[in-house]
């Protein structure tokens, strides 16, 4: 089973690197790859495109719309990446706009694609629906703050004079997903996260969080304070999901927090 399924994966990777190809061949000129989410929310919601003038939905709306509605995003990933590349292959081929599992304010803001057929090969399709499964998350991770282990981020805070900030998520967490796309990935919050903070990311779902601490939704943001030494730790508790703005001012009390515990 374990030779299975690292053939699988090798399978795969295989399959995303020459749907890269694939991608930047046929799709790019007019499928941008990434836009963050924020600004394709004020681009087609409140401006009708006239901010970006895209040509299509980006691979990133693309990449997270269709593991959200085609199939079972709770299901196993292997038949999930199968019924992606099914509906991929069928769309490019036959493309309709009432298939579209993109928003409406995305949608309408754009003509129907002329279709692929004989212009695009089956495994061509299989390539790029397999780069276009993992694209989002690839590049979410990508861009975002790399966690650590809270037993790393210990001894960086207590060396670095930093606030640790854990993370509490779990896999199917609706609002941690939201999260992770809209806020923890947009520059400004990196930009103060790396200055000032260590990123710790447990999902609760696997494993308990450090310090005995406890989480009754997801996601959960622990901040965490040492004055250099493991017996002085003191935490703040923030739960629930915010916006950029928001979650800006949270990381702002923090480090005000920081500064009255000494």
């Amino acid at each position: 089973m374990k030779v299975l399924g690292a053939m699988i994966v090798i399978i795969v990777s295989i399959f995303a690197s020459d749907g890269e190809k694939v991608y930047e061949k046929k799709c790019a000129s007019c499928h941008e790859a990434f836009v963050p989410v924020e600004k394709l929310m004020k681009n087609f919601k409140e401006m009708n495109n006239t901010m970006l003038h895209l040509k299509a939905p980006t691979l990133n709306q693309l990449s997270f719309r269709l593991k959200q509605q085609i199939g079972d995003p709770r299901g196993d990933e292997d038949i999930h990446r199968m019924e992606v590349s099914a509906f991929i292959g069928d769309y490019l081929l036959y493309p309709n706009k009432d298939k579209s599992v993109c928003m409406r304010d995305v949608i309408n803001a754009f003509d129907t694609m002329p279709s692929m057929k004989g212009k695009i090969s089956n495994d061509e399709i299989e390539a790029v629906s397999q780069y276009i499964y993992s694209y989002e998350e690839h590049m979410l991770r990508q861009k975002r703050i790399k966690p650590e282990s809270f037993e790393n981020a210990l001894r960086r805070a207590q060396k670095e004079d930093k606030i640790i900030m854990i993370e509490a998520t779990a896999p199917h967490c609706h609002y941690c997903i939201k999260m992770n796309r809209e806020v923890l990935t947009e520059p400004e919050v990196v930009s103060v996260l790396q200055k000032d903070f260590i990123v710790v990311s447990v999902d609760v779902s696997q494993k308990s969080l450090p310090l005995g601490l406890n989480a009754s939704m997801t996601p959960t943001f622990f901040f965490v304070f040492t004055d250099g030494t493991n017996e002085n730790v003191k935490t703040k508790r923030i739960p629930g999901a915010w916006n950029k703005e928001d979650f800006l001012e949270i990381l702002k009390e923090a480090k005000k927090a920081k500064r009255k515990k000494r």
